[in-house]
């Protein structure tokens, strides 16, 4: 019997670590609705999932949350996972935007309608509709901040950016390209860290093979570890010149905190204003406590009940509301854009705290 029971045992541990990471099966009726995230291992996405439990708990149908933790080859078996479980909307957040695509074709072959959940998946036209925030405008935000609280002229101006894979970051560092561009052009900024921005600095508009060269030099691949090895480097090989005040474009909240304690341990730095975005806790704490600038908050409650109600709305046999749509490089895709807020610590306890998305007592030195 104890040979039996650790049989058992063993197969039962082998089934959950072959099915991957499942978060949750909620609501009260059949499962209709399939989501998969791209990583748990990140702060955004387990917020993302804590949302989406919550519209679930309220929903009439029942859906199941998967995580593809980074891996491109873990995200299609996800998806054929609930597809096998007769899905009829699948709401996923692509590892790769290009990847994706037999993953969601597959899903398109058995009638079920694709959502791109803030990620667009590109190349392809199985994806049915995007709902996103409105990534330029992230990247202008961020960028605008940095012009805004920089004196002087020839401040020295770091740009880092996501990874190269995600349409996103392209988007993103188009809208700080926007802002910033202008300035470096006058001499407000001089480019501290890159040679394809450098060559390519009086140009307003940038075409995609451009952009490329110059986010695949500065990408951090969404990774702190990353973004601290370049940020490293980068100081080091910097001259005096290059130190002081300066500004530097980080790409999200969990990157921008590795960066700025790189530059916060330099010597040389004077000062620093860092961008970030996504309000991770860990960040607004950097906030509060000054070791990071501002961050763009993109409330992902807004975002998780947009696609909720786009997924119902289909289930409903009905077409969802959209407000513009994204190039995907294969189609035009309909799209469901969510406004983003500029955050730093004058008002952050107004954005984050008084409209509930964190509590107070999840933070120390609040004001």
């Amino acid at each position: 019997m104890k040979k039996l029971f650790l049989v058992l045992s063993i197969a039962i541990m082998a089934v959950l670590i072959a099915t991957g990471c499942s978060s949750s099966t909620g609501g009260s009726g059949d499962l209709k609705v399939g989501i998969v995230l791209p990583t748990k291992d990140e702060q955004r996405w387990v917020q993302d999932e804590e949302r989406f439990k919550e519209a679930i708990a309220d929903s009439e149908y029942s859906a199941e949350i998967l995580f593809s933790q980074g891996s491109s080859a873990k995200e299609k078996e996800n998806v054929n996972t609930l597809i096998s479980k007769g899905i009829d909307v699948l709401i996923i957040t692509p590892v790769d935007g290009d990847s994706a695509g037999s993953a969601v074709e597959a899903a398109k072959k058995e009638d079920i309608t694709v959502i791109a959940y803030d990620r667009l998946i590109t190349n392809t036209d199985a994806v049915d509709y995007y709902v996103t925030f409105d990534s330029v405008a992230v990247g202008e935000a961020q960028a605008q901040y940095l012009v805004d609280h920089s004196e002087g002229s020839g401040v020295p101006l770091y740009m880092y950016a996501g990874a190269a894979t995600d349409n996103n970051a392209f988007l993103f560092f188009e809208g700080a390209w926007n802002v910033l561009q202008p300035k470096i052009a006058d001499g407000t900024f001089k480019i501290a860290n890159s040679s394809e921005a450098e060559a390519l600095k009086d140009k307003a508009e940038l075409s995609r093979e451009e952009m490329s060269k110059i986010v695949s030099q500065l990408t951090t691949g969404w990774d702190p570890n990353e973004a601290k090895n370049k940020a490293e480097t980068h100081l080091t090989s910097a001259g005096d010149d290059m130190k002081g005040d300066v500004a530097i474009l980080g790409p999200n909240d969990d990157t921008a905190r590795a960066i700025a304690d790189v530059f916060s341990a330099e010597s040389g730095i004077t000062s620093y204003v860092i961008s970030g975005q996504d309000a991770t806790k860990a960040s607004i704490q950097y906030i509060i406590d000054d070791k990071q600038s501002m961050t763009v908050f993109k409330d992902v409650r807004t975002l998780v009940k947009d696609a909720m109600d786009m997924a119902l709305t289909i289930l409903d046999g009905e077409t969802p509301e959209t407000t513009g749509s994204y190039d995907n490089g294969s189609t035009e895709v309909p799209a469901k854009q969510s406004d983003v807020i500029s955050v730093d610590k004058d008002n952050v306890k107004e954005e984050i705290v008084d409209s509930e998305y964190y509590k107070a007592d999840e933070f120390t030195g609040l004001e």
